[in-house]
Protein backbone atom coordinates (compact mmCIF):
# COMPACT_ATOMS: atom_id res chain seq x y z
CA UNK A 1 0.00 0.00 0.00
CA UNK A 2 1.23 3.71 -1.13
CA UNK A 3 1.83 6.37 1.45
CA UNK A 4 -1.11 8.10 -0.62
CA UNK A 5 -3.19 5.02 -0.03
CA UNK A 6 -2.26 4.63 4.13
CA UNK A 7 -3.35 7.93 4.56
CA UNK A 8 -6.17 7.87 2.39
CA UNK A 9 -7.01 5.42 5.07
CA UNK A 10 -6.16 6.47 7.68
CA UNK A 11 -8.70 9.92 7.19
CA UNK A 12 -11.19 7.39 6.19
CA UNK A 13 -11.11 5.78 9.63
CA UNK A 14 -10.91 8.43 11.42
CA UNK A 15 -13.82 10.22 9.84
CA UNK A 16 -16.04 6.52 10.38
CA UNK A 17 -15.30 6.59 14.26
CA UNK A 18 -16.32 10.10 14.71
CA UNK A 19 -19.14 9.62 12.88
CA UNK A 20 -20.19 6.17 14.04
CA UNK A 21 -19.40 7.57 17.60
CA UNK A 22 -21.75 10.37 17.05
CA UNK A 23 -24.56 9.17 14.63
CA UNK A 24 -24.56 5.21 15.32
CA UNK A 25 -23.83 2.87 12.53
CA UNK A 26 -27.76 2.82 11.62
CA UNK A 27 -27.24 6.37 10.66
CA UNK A 28 -23.97 6.48 9.50
CA UNK A 29 -23.71 6.29 5.50
CA UNK A 30 -20.83 5.35 3.70
CA UNK A 31 -21.94 8.60 1.47
CA UNK A 32 -21.50 10.38 4.54
CA UNK A 33 -17.87 9.03 5.18
CA UNK A 34 -16.87 9.77 1.58
CA UNK A 35 -18.68 13.26 1.99
CA UNK A 36 -16.34 14.11 5.25
CA UNK A 37 -13.24 13.16 3.23
CA UNK A 38 -14.08 14.18 0.52
CA UNK A 39 -13.86 11.03 -1.34
CA UNK A 40 -16.43 9.17 -3.59
CA UNK A 41 -18.21 6.43 -2.24
CA UNK A 42 -16.05 3.78 -4.68
CA UNK A 43 -13.01 5.23 -3.30
CA UNK A 44 -13.69 4.78 0.16
CA UNK A 45 -15.00 1.36 -0.51
CA UNK A 46 -11.71 1.10 -2.04
CA UNK A 47 -9.81 2.01 0.49
CA UNK A 48 -11.92 0.30 3.30
CA UNK A 49 -14.67 -2.45 2.03
CA UNK A 50 -18.39 -2.71 2.42
CA UNK A 51 -20.27 -0.25 5.95
CA UNK A 52 -19.74 -4.03 7.87
CA UNK A 53 -16.42 -3.84 7.02
CA UNK A 54 -15.57 -0.49 8.39
CA UNK A 55 -17.29 -0.47 11.35
CA UNK A 56 -15.95 -3.64 12.37
CA UNK A 57 -12.41 -2.58 11.78
CA UNK A 58 -13.42 0.58 13.97
CA UNK A 59 -14.52 -1.24 16.48
CA UNK A 60 -11.63 -3.26 16.67
CA UNK A 61 -9.44 0.09 16.81
CA UNK A 62 -11.28 0.73 19.90
CA UNK A 63 -10.86 -1.97 21.58
CA UNK A 64 -7.50 -2.59 21.46
CA UNK A 65 -7.09 0.74 22.15
CA UNK A 66 -9.25 0.64 25.24
CA UNK A 67 -7.48 -3.29 25.73
CA UNK A 68 -3.96 -1.91 26.05
CA UNK A 69 -4.91 0.62 28.73
CA UNK A 70 -7.07 -1.83 30.64
CA UNK A 71 -4.38 -4.50 30.38
CA UNK A 72 -1.58 -1.84 31.27
CA UNK A 73 -3.48 -1.05 34.88
CA UNK A 74 -4.04 -4.70 35.08
CA UNK A 75 -0.30 -5.35 35.42
CA UNK A 76 0.02 -2.17 37.74
CA UNK A 77 -2.79 -3.79 40.45
CA UNK A 78 -0.98 -7.35 40.07
CA UNK A 79 2.12 -5.56 40.86
CA UNK A 80 0.81 -3.76 44.43
CA UNK A 81 1.70 -5.19 47.88
CA UNK A 82 -0.72 -7.95 49.23
CA UNK A 83 -2.36 -5.79 52.06
CA UNK A 84 -5.90 -4.82 52.01
CA UNK A 85 -4.88 -0.98 51.84
CA UNK A 86 -2.01 -1.65 49.23
CA UNK A 87 -4.41 -3.84 46.59
CA UNK A 88 -7.69 -0.81 47.32
CA UNK A 89 -4.71 1.66 46.29
CA UNK A 90 -4.16 -0.07 43.12
CA UNK A 91 -8.16 -0.92 42.64
CA UNK A 92 -8.35 2.90 43.14
CA UNK A 93 -5.69 3.33 40.36
CA UNK A 94 -7.03 1.11 37.90
CA UNK A 95 -10.25 2.93 37.93
CA UNK A 96 -8.02 6.76 37.46
CA UNK A 97 -6.53 5.20 34.50
CA UNK A 98 -9.27 3.86 32.65
CA UNK A 99 -11.68 7.56 33.64
CA UNK A 100 -8.63 8.77 32.19
CA UNK A 101 -8.56 6.85 29.15
CA UNK A 102 -13.00 7.70 28.67
CA UNK A 103 -11.70 11.47 29.10
CA UNK A 104 -8.41 11.27 26.40
CA UNK A 105 -10.71 9.11 23.57
CA UNK A 106 -14.33 9.61 24.18
CA UNK A 107 -15.04 8.75 20.75
CA UNK A 108 -14.71 5.30 22.23
CA UNK A 109 -16.81 4.64 25.32
CA UNK A 110 -19.36 6.87 22.89
CA UNK A 111 -19.22 3.32 20.16
CA UNK A 112 -19.81 1.10 23.17
CA UNK A 113 -22.91 3.21 24.24
CA UNK A 114 -24.40 3.15 20.81
CA UNK A 115 -23.65 -0.66 21.05
CA UNK A 116 -25.90 -0.59 23.93
CA UNK A 117 -28.41 0.86 22.47
CA UNK A 118 -28.35 -1.84 19.69
CA UNK A 119 -26.72 0.03 16.64
CA UNK A 120 -25.70 -2.35 14.31
CA UNK A 121 -27.48 -4.98 16.11
CA UNK A 122 -26.89 -7.93 13.21
CA UNK A 123 -23.05 -7.81 14.26
CA UNK A 124 -22.89 -9.74 17.25
CA UNK A 125 -19.47 -10.59 17.35
CA UNK A 126 -17.76 -7.16 19.13
CA UNK A 127 -19.17 -8.38 22.51
CA UNK A 128 -18.33 -12.47 22.29
CA UNK A 129 -14.98 -11.77 20.59
CA UNK A 130 -14.18 -8.64 21.90
CA UNK A 131 -15.70 -7.19 25.26
CA UNK A 132 -16.62 -10.21 26.86
CA UNK A 133 -13.11 -11.66 27.34
CA UNK A 134 -11.80 -8.12 28.36
CA UNK A 135 -14.09 -7.88 31.17
CA UNK A 136 -13.10 -12.00 32.11
CA UNK A 137 -9.73 -10.82 32.40
CA UNK A 138 -10.74 -7.28 34.32
CA UNK A 139 -12.86 -10.20 36.91
CA UNK A 140 -10.11 -12.24 37.36
CA UNK A 141 -7.96 -10.18 38.10
CA UNK A 142 -9.45 -8.42 40.24
CA UNK A 143 -10.83 -11.59 42.18
CA UNK A 144 -6.89 -12.77 42.42
CA UNK A 145 -6.08 -9.25 44.26
CA UNK A 146 -9.10 -9.07 46.44
CA UNK A 147 -8.09 -13.04 47.77
CA UNK A 148 -4.44 -12.26 47.96
CA UNK A 149 -5.40 -9.26 50.20
CA UNK A 150 -8.20 -11.59 52.10
CA UNK A 151 -10.85 -9.46 51.47
CA UNK A 152 -13.81 -8.78 49.26
CA UNK A 153 -14.55 -13.05 48.91
CA UNK A 154 -18.51 -11.60 48.81
CA UNK A 155 -18.07 -9.00 46.47
CA UNK A 156 -20.29 -9.20 42.65
CA UNK A 157 -17.16 -8.39 40.80
CA UNK A 158 -18.87 -8.56 37.32
CA UNK A 159 -21.40 -6.01 38.60
CA UNK A 160 -18.43 -3.65 39.96
CA UNK A 161 -16.99 -4.20 36.72
CA UNK A 162 -19.84 -3.08 34.95
CA UNK A 163 -20.81 -0.71 37.76
CA UNK A 164 -17.27 1.43 36.98
CA UNK A 165 -17.79 1.54 33.45
CA UNK A 166 -21.34 2.39 32.95
CA UNK A 167 -20.24 5.37 35.21
CA UNK A 168 -17.04 6.26 33.62
CA UNK A 169 -18.72 5.98 29.64
CA UNK A 170 -21.53 7.67 30.68
CA UNK A 171 -19.78 10.53 32.78
CA UNK A 172 -17.19 11.06 29.37
CA UNK A 173 -19.89 11.91 27.18
CA UNK A 174 -22.59 13.98 29.15
CA UNK A 175 -20.63 15.03 31.94
CA UNK A 176 -22.54 16.06 34.88
CA UNK A 177 -26.38 17.82 35.00
CA UNK A 178 -26.44 19.97 37.99
CA UNK A 179 -29.70 20.80 40.25
CA UNK A 180 -30.87 23.71 38.35
CA UNK A 181 -30.80 21.59 35.20
CA UNK A 182 -27.47 22.68 34.07
CA UNK A 183 -24.81 20.58 31.88
CA UNK A 184 -21.94 20.77 33.58
CA UNK A 185 -18.92 19.62 31.03
CA UNK A 186 -16.26 17.25 32.43
CA UNK A 187 -13.85 19.70 31.81
CA UNK A 188 -14.47 21.85 34.90
CA UNK A 189 -11.85 20.60 37.17
CA UNK A 190 -13.96 20.42 40.55
CA UNK A 191 -16.88 18.12 38.56
CA UNK A 192 -14.10 15.81 37.36
CA UNK A 193 -12.23 15.74 41.13
CA UNK A 194 -16.03 15.32 42.55
CA UNK A 195 -16.72 12.37 40.22
CA UNK A 196 -13.32 10.75 40.24
CA UNK A 197 -14.01 11.03 44.45
CA UNK A 198 -17.16 9.47 43.79
CA UNK A 199 -15.98 6.69 42.20
CA UNK A 200 -13.42 6.13 44.95
CA UNK A 201 -16.16 5.94 46.91
CA UNK A 202 -17.74 3.24 45.24
CA UNK A 203 -14.72 1.22 45.65
CA UNK A 204 -14.43 1.58 49.17
CA UNK A 205 -18.13 0.84 50.12
CA UNK A 206 -18.88 -2.11 48.27
CA UNK A 207 -15.17 -3.59 48.91
CA UNK A 208 -15.10 -4.26 52.82
CA UNK A 209 -11.52 -4.11 54.35
CA UNK A 210 -12.04 -6.08 56.74
CA UNK A 211 -11.25 -10.04 56.37
CA UNK A 212 -13.31 -12.07 55.86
Amino acid sequence: MSVDDTHSRERIMVAATNLFAERGYDATSTRAIADAVGLNIATVAYHVGSKPQLYREVMRRAHEAQRTVVLDALKHLESTGPTPAETMAGLIDFVDAYLGFCLEHREVPALWMRRWLSEGKDLIEFESDLAGPLIADVASAVRTALSRAGIGADVDVEMLVFTIVWTAHSFAQAGFIDTDGNRVPTGDPATLNRFRDHLHTVIDRVIPTTPG
